[in-house]
């Protein structure tokens, strides 16, 4: 079987990132760090903002194939980088409907 839009590998979602990064005011001037995992866009890195803080996932959240964004940026009045994560990612369980088991 063959797909006609087969997900972006990490690596080109990185570039891409940090292409949008790159090209944003509020993040070109930031030392910000980007990783990606299973299409799992990991941030990190400092900034002087919040406003910053939320520009930087909101634009990976933006590229088309981010799964999700894990967002260890530090920023004053963020919370802190060292928090757990909790990514609400789709699963084969999720597609089941509500109130029926496997057996019935």
């Amino acid at each position: 079987m063959t797909h006609d839009n087969p997900s972006p590998s990490d690596d080109d979602l990185r570039v891409a990132v940090l292409a949008c990064f790159a090209a944003d005011k509020r993040t070109a001037s930031a030392h910000l760090r980007v990783g990606v995992s299973n299409g799992i866009v990991h941030l990190a890195g400092v900034v002087t903002s919040p406003d910053t803080w939320i520009a930087a996932a909101e634009l990976a959240e933006s590229i088309p194939g981010v799964r999700g964004v894990v967002n260890r940026i530090e920023a004053p009045g963020a919370p802190s980088p060292a928090r757990t994560i909790h990514l609400d990612l789709p699963t084969s369980e999720s597609n089941k409907q509500p109130g029926k088991d496997r057996n019935g």
